[in-house]
């Protein structure tokens, strides 16, 4: 009871001071985890599960599923589909290049690292994060293209991980019975296949029976909100049952449920939304409090260098090869390239393969938490003045090119609690659509 009390106290400290300290660039996961490494170098015994307890990885999991459901749901592909060509070769040139470099990369600073560890570790902290990015992408200072390249790209780019993770652990652990290619293929294939399969069931039929609920009054105002966090748990469980990706069916079932029930946004997804908000806020205060505490006296030089090249070099070379001949301005791209922050997906492969071990498993682990860490401090730290100064650059390009690719119009999802909420939640919440 200790360690919850000390959660819960800690979330409600946030909670009143958030709008002030999230205004001065102090983001959620960076107040969270921040207190959470305090009380857990400090001798008073506030924390005591272990990191290795299952508990940990099943609340990150869910904090994920929850999110990119909710995300995924305010999404309308009609609009996108014509407007997916940044969002494409971030997720189809960017990614597999940032894998392919981090490895590389890997393999240079840990020289005595295996090849497969090195692979593994640039899996992990390959995706990008929603939630961390969430203050960029909800900025209308910056273009609509680009927040919608950024939103897209790591709404899927966690899921498209999940195969080569997948891989990159069997090989780690002399598991891998056949060829790399065709594990890759076979696991992919399965992942998403699988994860497309239970997400469009969960998600048609979750959406289907809702619409009909809705449209005779069948259901009570009580549960409208419940339906949906329900039917984002059980794309995740068919999926995993299927043996495909949870991540993927969650964000998938998201857009099969928007569509299908003709309810996107917070009008029906509140609950999730702030119940996987509320996971993931217990997953940053237990990240600081367990795993940063437990990596600290393992951090080395090569550490340090590695974190600081996969949220530089690793991420922003591969963007810049992806947006190759788009006529897409530097400070363009190095805005995006930088704006990759590392979060829950990360942190879920990292738990994944913690708990399985892996050769090498201090220095991956140890990394991989300090990757986290350092991009949760300085995306966050430099949100506010990087987008000031982005927008300033903009305003002043398209005043003289204003066809300038990044003033595309493009369709921006709903922002959150856009729509006034039915339920026992008792209260409106405002917004309004770009």
């Amino acid at each position: 009871m200790v360690t919850a009390t000390t959660i819960l106290a800690i979330i409600i400290v946030w909670s009143a001071f958030s709008k002030p300290l999230d205004r001065r660039g102090i983001t959620s996961a960076l107040f969270l985890t921040a207190a959470g490494f305090a009380v857990g170098a400090s001798t008073l015994g506030l924390f005591d599960i272990a990191l290795e307890a299952e508990v940990v990885e099943h609340v990150a999991e869910f904090a994920l599923v929850l999110l990119l459901f909710s995300d995924a749901t305010r999404l309308d592909l009609r609009s996108l589909r014509h407007e997916l060509g940044w969002p494409r070769r971030l997720l189809l040139i960017g990614l597999p290049l940032t894998m392919l470099a981090g490895a590389g990369i890997g393999a240079l600073v840990f020289p005595g690292m295996a090849l497969a560890s090195a692979a593994l570790l640039a899996t992990m902290l390959a995706p990008t994060d929603a939630a961390l990015g969430r203050k960029v992408v909800a900025d209308t200072a910056v273009p609509a293209r680009v927040r919608q390249a950024l939103d897209v790209e790591s709404g899927l780019n966690d899921g498209l991980a999940v195969p080569f993770f997948l891989v990159a652990l069997e090989i780690a652990n002399a598991e891998l019975t056949t060829g790399v290619t065709q594990a890759v293929i076979s696991n992919m294939a399965a992942q998403i296949g699988w994860g497309l399969t239970g997400g469009l069931m969960a998600g048609i039929l979750g959406g289907l029976l809702f619409r009909a609920a809705n449209r005779h009054a069948w259901m009570s105002p009580d549960w409208r909100q419940v339906i949906t966090m329900a039917v984002a748990l059980l794309a995740y469980a068919l999926a995993l049952t299927l043996g495909g990706s949870g991540f993927i069916a969650a964000f998938v079932a998201g857009i099969a449920f928007g569509r299908a029930s003709d309810a996107r946004g917070s009008e029906v997804t509140l609950f999730a939304e702030e119940s996987g908000d509320f996971l993931a806020a217990v997953t940053w205060i237990g990240f600081g409090a367990l795993a940063l505490t437990w990596a600290v006296p393992l951090i080395t030089w090569q550490v340090i260098l590695y974190a600081v090249l996969s949220l530089t070099v690793v991420r922003m070379v591969p963007v810049a090869i992806a947006f190759a001949g788009q006529r897409v301005k530097a400070p363009t791209t190095a805005f995006i390239g930088w704006f990759g922050p590392r979060g829950l997906a990360s942190l879920v492969f990292a738990l994944l393969a913690f708990e399985r071990g892996v050769p090498d498993g201090e220095a991956v682990f140890t990394t991989a938490a300090v990757t986290v860490a350092l991009s949760v401090i300085l995306h966050g730290l430099t949100s506010v003045p990087l987008v000031a100064a982005y927008h300033r650059w903009y305003e002043a390009h398209t005043a003289g090119h204003p066809a300038a690719a990044e003033a595309t119009p493009a369709t921006m999802p709903r922002r959150r609690h856009q729509f006034p909420v039915i339920g026992t939640i008792g209260r409106h919440r405002g917004g309004t659509a770009d």
